[in-house]
């Protein structure tokens, strides 16, 4: 069943439970709010631009809760310029997950809200084939694994035959993508989140652009390292995401209101979503 097939009444309800809910955890931010709990594939971006260029009054700071098993991240290179277009500050709240794309945009805010529950994960793009959604690094992997065991005369017969039918031309198209998501990474990472960094906390050096994105660059490889996650769907939490990667997450604990308000925000939407056979959702007070 979808969306579109639910009572008008049973709608008119659900609007009025969310718009209520996301206009709490505004005024409790004095900030604009928007939720985004979708897979990031196309359309999610011109729903997003309807959502936000709707609102009257912005405010100068969004925050978005997000939550999402990821996708394109063309999309997501969309979705950004839209939320910078419109808002000077731009935070996180992920209260369950946002995995590869979608930990892209994460990292294009000012702040990231997390929980000990809350994920992030490797940021393995997805790219469109045979109508289903696949993770370029797997593909990846493989292709230089076969080429690793060619060159030193270990290949199989049976792998000889993969290792001829992959099409080379979809693995550049692969590569591109795994580029462009390092790419916007280390500069959303330097340009937004990095932007207040300014003294280190160990020697209290004064930090340099230079620093910045070597900071970034090193972060983005980390988490493109398939070796080090295995699977695409591995999920990174915020311990790790602080200890491992150096990479600073405000934890939603220390807000405790704001933590309860923003889980029961997508605890009760995604059980209508689930309900109702939605598979997307994209939320301001506006918009639903």
């Amino acid at each position: 069943m979808s969306d579109a097939l639910v009572p008008s009444n049973v709608q008119d309800s659900v609007r009025e439970f969310a718009n209520t809910r996301l206009l709490a955890i505004e005024e409790m931010l004095k900030a604009d709010g928007l939720a985004i709990i979708s897979p990031i594939v196309e359309s999610v971006e011109h729903r997003t631009r309807i959502a936000v260029e709707g609102r009257e009054n912005r405010r100068d700071t969004l925050f978005v809760i997000l939550d999402t098993s990821g996708g394109i991240v063309e999309v997501v290179e969309r979705i950004v310029r839209i939320l910078r277009r419109h808002y000077t500050e731009v935070k996180f709240i992920i209260p369950n997950r946002a995995m590869s794309a979608g930990t892209v945009l994460a990292m294009s805010g000012d702040a990231i809200l997390m929980d000990y529950h809350s994920c992030l994960g490797p940021i393995d793009p997805q790219l469109q084939r045979a109508g289903s959604l696949v993770p370029a690094l797997s593909y990846l992997s493989q292709y230089e694994e076969l080429k690793r065991k060619s060159e030193s005369g270990a290949l199989s017969t049976a792998e000889l035959v993969l290792l001829q039918k992959l099409d080379l031309a979809e693995l550049h198209r692969f590569e591109l993508a795994r580029d462009l998501s390092i790419s916007l990474l280390k500069e959303w990472l330097t340009r937004y989140k990095f932007k207040d960094w300014t003294v280190t906390e160990t020697s209290r050096a004064t930090v340099s652009t230079e620093m910045k994105e070597k900071r970034a660059e090193d972060i983005a490889r980390k988490l493109n390292d398939h070796t080090r996650w295995l699977t695409h769907g591995r999920g990174i939490d915020m311990a790790t995401l602080e200890g491992e990667l150096k990479l600073k997450i405000d934890d939603l604990d220390g807000y405790p209101g704001l933590k309860v308000a923003a889980w029961d925000y997508f605890w009760f939407t995604n059980s209508y979503m689930q309900a109702s056979g939605t598979s997307s959702f994209v939320h301001t007070p506006n918009f639903f």
